[in-house]
């Protein structure tokens, strides 16, 4: 091999191995991982099951996995028993960059037969349960120095506070309810360890600080002996990760891809340190011309017929398959009225997470523009 040769395939080897490492730092995904609670503040405590240790065990086993997986960056909000506030929770991720926000708890409740997992995603909501739940979690904040200066405007025994605060919610809903559902999904295979309780809205404010897609995952009831053995136990700790992490992969597939470059075929790197959008706006084919708002009732992985026996009832359902999502809407109309009327109804049914989302001539847009 003559000079001129070697130094073109030395240059040639070097911007490969330059792009492959360019590639890979820009195309990993961020998760940041929060367990609930520490030190100081135990959570829930009942009969020896202590939340701040299952969570944080859960956590860590979470984490594990995601760090065996290709291009993924996990950053802990506490890896030991330490004491966080829940603004400086949210900051650890928002400093980071995260790509999503995964808080991790377990519920409990005075009527010890209570049970199931439940996934929440940020929102404004009027179910009793939820705001219940919302009160508990956020009661944390009274924990902390100077609090009320801190979260001035806002009342932890009053979580419907946080309306109006900030609209960032609705930026990132969309994908936070697709990863509560895979995480719902996958507590489903779970059977009889632990009954899946749905994904449902409440107004967090470790979520309301999270400016990217967030949920937060309680993972059960410590307050049941059955359930909550479950929860304090090796296995069902072990359980309830690989649950966990399977849905944050999955998640990463469907917005992010494998992140593994293909080196035949050489493009410039995804960007991801953003929370993904699609590419272009989701269009509904033959929907009629001009601007109308529709129910999202659920995003789910599952193809369920348009039947109302399958959507407790309610008729005139639509679909729209996005992203290897099935997206299922109630009803159509052009009056935002109106369409707070069927929300409200949707919600009455058991749809808790139900949110309003608009279309122009089939293409999606804000609610904003839409009532403009």
């Amino acid at each position: 091999m003559n000079i001129f040769n070697k130094t073109k395939f030395t240059f040639s080897f070097f911007l490969m191995l330059t792009f492959f490492c360019s590639y890979s730092q820009t195309n990993v995904f961020k998760v940041t991982l929060d367990a609930g609670h520490g030190d100081h503040d135990f959570g829930a405590v009942y009969s020896g099951r202590i939340e701040k240790n299952i969570a944080l065990a859960i956590v860590l086993k979470v984490g594990k996995i995601l760090e065996a997986s290709p291009n993924v960056d996990v950053i802990y909000t506490r890896k030991t028993d330490v004491f966080i506030d829940l603004v400086e929770r949210a900051n650890i991720a928002n400093r980071a960059n995260s790509n999503i926000f995964v808080s991790i708890h377990c519920n409990a409740n005075k009527n010890t037969a209570a049970d199931g997992t439940e996934t929440y995603v940020m929102g404004l909501s009027k179910v009793a349960s939820n705001l219940e739940a919302a009160k508990k979690e956020n009661s944390v904040i009274t924990l902390e120095k100077d609090y009320k200066r801190k979260y001035e405007g806002f009342d932890p025994n009053s979580p419907e506070s946080l309306i109006g605060m900030t609209l960032m919610q609705e930026e990132y809903l969309d994908n936070s309810i697709s990863l509560a559902t895979y995480i719902e999904h996958n507590f489903e295979k779970l059977g009889k360890k632990l009954r899946q309780g749905g994904v449902k809205q409440a107004p967090f404010m470790v979520l309301h600080k999270a400016y990217m897609p967030r949920v937060l995952v309680e993972t059960g009831f410590i307050s049941n002996p059955t359930e909550g053995n479950i929860l304090n136990s090796e296995e069902g700790q072990n359980d309830v990760a690989k649950a966990i992490a399977e849905a944050i992969i999955s998640y990463k597939r469907e917005y992010f891809g494998s992140g593994t470059p293909d080196m035949s075929d050489v493009r410039p790197a995804k960007d991801t340190s953003t929370p993904t959008k699609p590419k272009t706006n989701a269009v509904v084919k033959n929907s009629p011309k001009g601007t109308f708002f529709k129910v999202q009732l659920l995003a789910s992985v599952k193809n369920t017929a348009l039947d109302p026996k399958n959507f407790k009832g309610l008729k005139n359902v639509s679909v729209l398959f996005e992203n290897n999502i099935y997206k299922y809407f109630y009803e159509e109309t052009s009056d935002y009225n109106v369409a707070q009327k069927y929300l409200q109804e949707a919600k009455s049914k058991g749809y808790n997470a139900a949110f309003l989302i608009a279309f122009k001539d089939g293409e999606k847009i804000s609610i904003q523009d839409a009532i403009k």
